[in-house]
């Protein structure tokens, strides 16, 4: 395996990548590196976590280090280098990982995305920047405040490519590129290659060379995947079943909805485990103390939707839990590359109820592996095990109702959570009571009216006797807001 020694970095470089501790190079990176280097476009494919970062920063560092200078005026130091990526978490990650690169030298850099206060931004783009981190949003509204100019970037990268198609970023991407010259190199990476990313490629690439590493949907060989057969209310109960049996002392929860995910938070915390929830509807500033308390060791569980599915890169992750089978089938290759990384060994576990079966199916199109269906027998003896059979309907369904009924009560679980020892899950445990019920909820409503009781101005004025046709219905009386009164003329 190449070595970062053979490229012959900059000092400045050499230096923060040594402290850093790399030292061979992994195969996107031995790839994408010369041909960056030499100035040509790339179409870059690789499995998630095998340092796609480091393979088109370190060379577009290493092309701009010959504007480098020390001067303070913004005019000096102008855009020389553009980072578009899908997702906040990703922007920030990849701005840290810059900075680290180039904290030796007198390259500036930034990052500008959505959720946060503009200003600060504004004041650090007005200084001058040479390399900018961006989301396609926040970066259209800094350049429509005339915040940034873009007329002198050199290299252009689009990462993790397929993820901004897929959440409808196109249009801002093909308005970005209309401000940038055409004389530039554009370098694309992304974990797949959809005809819409090829469609693209042949838009804004010159001659791109194509850099594939792994067979496009592949999941990383380091990752161990089972599929349990769970029925929807059992999958809770399964979560913590196998966190206690795996010895697991951290790992990622995917659920597929916003509301999903917080409520899967809130209940396991109220179960006494560590835990913290990652979602749209969360301000910035949450989700990056989410993610900050999650590296640190503070948070056990990270319950997040798909925006956490992309390229975050937390080392040492033991395994991933797919509460919810994912909708598309390339996020689950996405999801579950948040473990195994960097070559480490990995567990990706998913439940699988009776309603998914398309998207199993989906699934094993796309990683062309047969998915089989493992049973899972809990502590009180019954199996969560459902079957598909050709008539499309689960028997977890038709023989659910008599299982609930033999089987013992969830409580059982949470006694046998106190007994089964040494777990940093298994150190505290909540038996739930439930609230005194009020008699008053369970009496049918009835109205304090009288049945027949009128308004009192439709009692007062009703009339004794008809003196119009019985065919006609008179109007109704209304109570007046305000009351008039006629005066005679004097």
């Amino acid at each position: 395996m190449s070595s970062f020694s053979n490229i012959q970095l900059a000092p400045v470089l050499a230096r923060a990548v040594a402290e850093m501790g790399y030292e061979s190079m992994t195969p996107i990176q031995a790839q994408a590196i010369p041909v960056v280097l030499s100035g040509q476009d790339v179409m870059g494919a690789a499995q998630t976590g095998t340092g796609k970062t480091a393979a088109f920063a370190l060379p577009l560092l290493q092309r701009i280090l010959k504007h480098e200078n020390t001067s303070t005026s913004p005019a000096r130091h102008p855009v020389r280098a553009l980072v578009l990526l899908p997702t906040r978490e990703l922007a920030d990650q990849v701005a840290q990982q810059v900075k680290l690169y180039a904290k030796y030298s007198q390259v500036r850099s930034a990052v500008v995305f959505g959720g946060m206060d503009m200003k600060p931004q504004t004041l650090e783009l007005k200084k001058g920047v040479e390399v900018l981190v961006a989301t396609p949003g926040r970066l259209l509204d800094h350049i429509e405040a005339k915040n940034v100019v873009l007329n002198q970037v050199e290299y252009v990268v689009l990462d993790e490519a397929d993820r901004m198609l897929d959440i409808g970023f196109l249009p801002d991407l093909q308005r970005i590129l209309s401000f940038l010259p055409k004389q530039r190199t554009t370098l694309l990476f992304s974990a797949t290659f959809s005809p819409e990313i090829k469609r693209l490629a042949s838009s804004y690439l010159q001659n791109p060379v194509t850099i594939e590493v792994a067979r496009p949907n592949e999941t990383a060989s380091t990752v161990k995947q089972h599929f349990y057969s769970v029925l929807d209310d059992d999958k809770r109960r399964a979560l913590k079943h196998l966190i206690l049996k795996n010895g697991i002392t951290q790992a990622f929860v995917f659920v597929n909805s916003k509301l999903g995910c917080a409520r899967l938070a809130r209940s396991l915390e109220h179960d006494g485990l560590k835990t913290s929830a990652l979602h749209g509807d969360k301000s910035q500033d949450e989700r990056l103390k989410a993610l900050d308390a999650f590296k640190s060791g503070e948070v056990d569980l990270l319950i997040c939707t798909d925006v956490a599915a992309r390229g975050l890169d937390i080392k040492d992750v033991p395994a991933v839990f797919n509460f919810d089978v994912p909708y598309n089938a390339e996020d689950y290759v996405h999801r579950i590359g948040r473990t195994g990384r960097a070559g480490a060994s990995g567990l990706a576990i998913s439940f699988v109820s009776p309603t998914d079966t398309k998207l199993i199916g989906d699934i094993e199109k796309l990683i062309k592996t047969k998915v089989d269906l493992e049973a899972l027998e809990f502590d009180d003896g019954f199996s969560s095990r459902h079957s598909r059979d050709p008539s499309g309907e689960s028997r977890g369904f038709r023989e659910g109702s008599d299982a609930r009924n033999r089987r013992a009560p969830r409580e059982a679980f949470d006694h046998s959570h106190k007994s089964m020892g040494a777990s940093s899950f298994g150190q505290r445990s909540y038996e739930k009571k439930s609230a005194p019920r009020d008699p008053f909820f369970d009496k049918p409503y009835e109205s304090s009216a009288a049945p027949e009781q009128l308004p009192s101005w439709e009692a007062a004025d009703k009339p004794t006797s008809r003196s119009i046709s019985a065919n006609i219905k008179p109007k109704r009386k209304v109570a007046a807001l305000f009351k008039t009164e006629t005066q005679t003329p004097t």
